[in-house]
Order: C-alpha cells, then structure tokens, then sequence
C-alpha cells in the first residue's frame, strides 16, 4: 500500500471570467520512505500538487488517498486534523514564529494538539540535538543563522513524527555550503529515520540525490521515473515537452 495515492486528480478555479486547469488528472504514488524531488516551470501546477498532498486544499475531482484512507473529500476541520497529526511542512522562507525560541517554535504543532510537559520537552531537546541546535535552544528566529532556521523548521516538521514531510524550496535562501549541510542532514534523517520526504525545488544538489524526480507540466505528469544522479544533475533525464 503506497503512503499517496492520487488518482485523476484534476483542480480547476475561477480567475476573473477565465475558468484555470491547474491539474488536468494527475496518477501519482509515493511509497514510505522515498526522497522525492517535484520539478516543473512556474505555472506547471507543482505548488498546487503540493497544497493537494499537503491537505492545504483540495481537488475538484479525483482520489487522494493517504496511508490507505480516503482524505480528498474531507472537510478543511478534518484535514487541518491530518495536516497536524501526518503531515510536516519545511518552507523556503522557514515560517518561524519570531516572538518564540527554538524550544517553542520545535515544540508549537505539538502545542496546538494539545500535548506539552516533560515528555514533550525531552522530545524537542532529543531532536534538536540530532539536528545539531542543542546550543542555540533558547535563541530566537532573529538570533540564529539561515541555516540555523532551517534546522529549527526540520525538527519543528519532524516533532509530530509525521508520515510525510512536504519541503517547499527548503535551500533556495541558503548559501551553497549551508545548503549542503541541510541536504546532508535529510538525507541522514530519510536513512536513518525512513522519513519520507517530497520537495519542490530547483536545486540541482536535492535532485542528485533524488531517488526520483517527478516531471509536471500544464498540470500533467509528464515522467516520474527514477532516474541516475549525474543525469538529473546534467539535464540528461527525460526532457519536459514545451
């Protein structure tokens, strides 16, 4: 049983008096434990594939199927439920709470589902020192370094021990070094842990060590086969149709 199973997943919406095909019956499958980059021009539907799977909106037809349940048709009460309890989420822009430290910011999805005390707390302290913020635990978002906030927004994603992780451009505002280090530490965590991530990004370092890169284009899947790392990185992979 795939953790996603989409099924003819199509979403339009209303722009002024122009009806948007945004996704025109996507099939797509992501099994527990894959590092999956999503890739397509602006406008090809990747970010409202990611909303989709991320439970930030919903499809106007089709099947969506998370860890064998049926969620596509839910209401937003219940998915804002499965987002919270299955889903993490890492921004390009970190999305940080600026009046939190590191503590509150990790601990906060937590917070909001109610749990708290000291179980909670050695759990943040256990996970921030896996992602090496064991120093910086009462530091606020303005105190700590890029890289340092991403970190912060890994472990805040991690904390609920979600069966997915959707990152959203997660190195697009990191220096090349920097970058690194945070592709090395999903990386770690995907083996290590079998964290299943999917991201969206345009940077050649994620989609080398991609296990697969998934093509969208016009809201269609074009190719979503595995593919080596020297031909994402070169360009050599299948080719999106313009």
């Amino acid at each position: 049983m795939s953790l996603v199973a989409l099924k003819g997943i199509k979403k339009s919406y209303e722009l002024g008096k122009t009806t948007v095909h945004a996704l025109k019956g996507v099939e797509l499958t992501i099994e527990a434990g894959e590092f999956t980059v999503v890739m397509g021009p602006s406008g090809s539907g990747k970010t409202t594939l990611l909303n989709i799977i991320g439970c930030l909106d919903r499809a106007s037809e089709g099947s969506y199927q998370l860890d064998g349940a049926e969620i596509g048709h839910r209401d937003f009460n219940d998915l804002a439920e499965v987002r919270n309890r299955k889903i993490g989420f890492i921004f390009q822009n970190f999305n940080l709470i600026p009046v939190l430290n590191v503590v509150e910011n990790i601990e906060f999805p937590c917070v909001i589902r109610g749990e708290g005390g000291k179980s909670l707390r050695d759990r943040v302290h256990a996970l921030a020192s896996e992602v090496g913020l064991s120093p910086h635990l009462l530091h606020k978002p303005d105190e700590l370094s890029g890289g340092q906030r991403q970190r912060v927004a890994i472990a805040r994603a991690l904390i609920t021990q979600p069966q997915l992780v959707l990152a959203d451009e997660p190195t697009a505002n990191l220096d090349s070094v920097t970058s690194t280090q945070i592709i090395d530490l999903m990386l770690k965590l995907n083996r290590d842990k079998g964290v299943t991530f999917l991201f969206s990004t345009h940077d050649p370092r994620v989609m080398e060590h991609a296990r697969r890169v998934v093509y969208i284009h016009d809201g269609a899947i074009v190719d979503g086969s595995a593919h080596a790392a020297a031909d994402v990185a070169h360009n050599k992979a299948i080719a999106i149709p313009h």
